[in-house]
């Protein structure tokens, strides 16, 4: 086994039944490669494919056609144990923060999780991560005995980073991670982003409606227009 990670899409189109019949096609026979040793963002108006490309990134959709594949291996036929080495691996940033969090427990338990379930590490040890990823991201650690509603949106998004950096992920998947963060603050997330990849020779996969940020934080740029690559090229 190769120690770069890869997520591979090989003519891959997915598509949903229309309304009123028929279909919606929201990818069209797409070839990506995601590596290690790249950062690429994906750019693209409401309705492109960008997010149906993230949820079958992280195997939460699977193709209609095609395959994608991690280590060249298709994603839904891993089995349990090897979907545990790809969440050690691949970590999400979603969009909609407010559903992405349990209500009901606090953000130190939520960020916990992965260390003690993917890293198996003990409950000091996790709560030691949990401490120093979240002070990285310039938030107070102490926030992390709140629950999700009880912090504002911008801290929240950067909470459900250091979820994502917490187990030290190959490749990190950000669905519009910065969104909802104030001009000044996005800069210094994307800047601790970047400089995570770089200090871990980590992979980036930077999907957004805004082209400044994604150009910022990327090396190589995809556009994409109702399902399809349309365009691609070095940032």
């Amino acid at each position: 086994m190769t120690d770069l990670a890869t997520i591979q899409f090989s003519g891959v189109t997915k598509t949903f039944p229309g309304r009123g019949g028929g279909s919606h096609t929201a990818v069209d026979d797409v070839d990506l490669l995601i590596t290690t040793k790249s950062r690429l963002g994906i750019v693209g108006e409401s309705g492109s494919g960008k997010s149906t490309m993230v949820r079958m990134m992280v195997g939460l959709e699977s193709p209609s056609q095609g395959a994608v594949e991690f280590r060249g291996r298709p994603l839904d036929r891993m089995g349990r144990a090897g979907m545990k080495e790809f969440r050690r691996e691949v970590q999400l940033v979603a969009q909609d923060t407010s559903s992405s969090f349990d209500p009901r427990r606090t953000l130190r338990d939520a960020i916990r999780r992965p260390a003690l379930e993917l890293l198996e590490l003990s409950t000091a040890e996790a709560d030691e991560a949990v401490d120093a990823t979240v002070a990285s991201l310039q938030l107070d650690p102490s926030l992390t005995d709140r629950k999700p509603h009880q912090v504002s949106g911008g801290q929240r998004q950067r909470f459900s980073i250091a979820r994502a950096l917490i187990v030290s992920p190959k490749i990190i998947i950000c669905d519009e991670a910065v969104s909802a963060l104030d001009v000044s603050v996005q800069g210094s997330v994307l800047n601790l982003l970047k400089d995570h990849c770089e200090r871990n020779e980590a992979g980036l996969v930077f999907v957004s409606h805004g082209l400044p940020a994604t150009a910022f934080i990327s090396e190589e740029l995809v556009v994409m227009y109702q399902g399809d690559i349309v365009e691609r090229g070095d940032t």
